[in-house]
């Protein structure tokens, strides 16, 4: 394989008292950590903890902005209008922009996270909301999202960088959306499966849905969510397949 492929993991989600995932252990395996700021997961210790590990490691930062919903942990979809939705995601990535640069590195990109992420695959006025805060702060910085979505094509638009991604730990419906985490089958948590699945990305641009179609999935990015069971047993053996067969890991940003 010639061109290199990125692996993006979800972190920093726990809150106070209240662990979420092994951020260190993710960190020794992933080249991007997309980091929680603070709306649907985080704090600023933790923020600043997640940071000064990736910096030491040399891992990119990105911002995993969500709706403020920490109860629901983001995954309850807000109706908000498009001018607040827009300052809160400014909020979260300034916030975050300013721990990492106080530890040594900076955010690269952007990456919305749960129910922010699933509305503006097919809404536009969301999908411009959050790509105007990234614009408005730093035009410089990647969008990270599904293949086909609405936030994608509004980046592009205007100019910024894009980047598809790819899930290895979540099933897919055969017109590429992802399968509702209330279903069964929706999250894959066996290591040797999700990784089969990634070298199948990543050496076919396709992906096996649910229904049992083919999917179209053209990433330079493949995320393994780090609140999933097991989580880092399963990128570590992602890691390892796809090194195994010539595949180099780095990040995009």
């Amino acid at each position: 394989m010639t061109t290199p492929i990125d692996l993006n993991c979800d972190l920093g989600e726990g809150f106070g008292a209240w662990p979420m995932g092994d951020d260190a252990g993710l960190l020794a395996v992933v080249s991007s950590a997309n980091v929680a700021c603070g709306f649907h997961g985080g704090d600023p210790t933790i923020m600043r903890g997640v940071c000064e590990i990736a910096a030491a490691r040399g891992i990119t930062v990105g911002a995993h902005v969500g709706y403020r919903d920490l109860a629901g942990f983001g995954r309850r979809e807000i109706a908000m209008p498009a001018t607040q939705l827009a300052d809160d995601v400014l909020y979260q990535l300034a916030a975050l922009d300013g721990i990492a640069r106080v530890t040594g590195t900076r955010v690269r990109y952007v990456k919305p996270h749960g129910a922010l992420y699933n509305v503006i695959v097919r809404d536009a006025e969301q999908a411009a909301a959050v790509v105007d805060a990234a614009r408005s702060y730093d035009p410089g910085l990647t969008i990270l999202g599904l293949p086909g979505s609405e936030v994608l094509r509004i980046a592009a638009v205007h100019g910024l960088p894009t980047v598809a991604e790819a899930f290895g730990d979540r099933a897919y419906h055969a017109d590429g959306r992802l399968v509702s985490r209330r279903r069964p089958g929706a999250l894959v948590t066996d290591p040797d499966e999700v990784a089969a699945r990634c070298l199948q990305i990543v050496t076919t641009g396709q992906v096996t849905s649910i229904e049992g179609d083919p999917v179209a999935v053209a990433a330079r990015s493949l995320c393994v969510h780090g609140d999933t069971p097991g989580a880092v047993a399963i990128l570590r053996r992602v890691r390892e397949v796809l090194t195994e067969h010539g595949v180099t890991i780095a990040a995009f940003a």
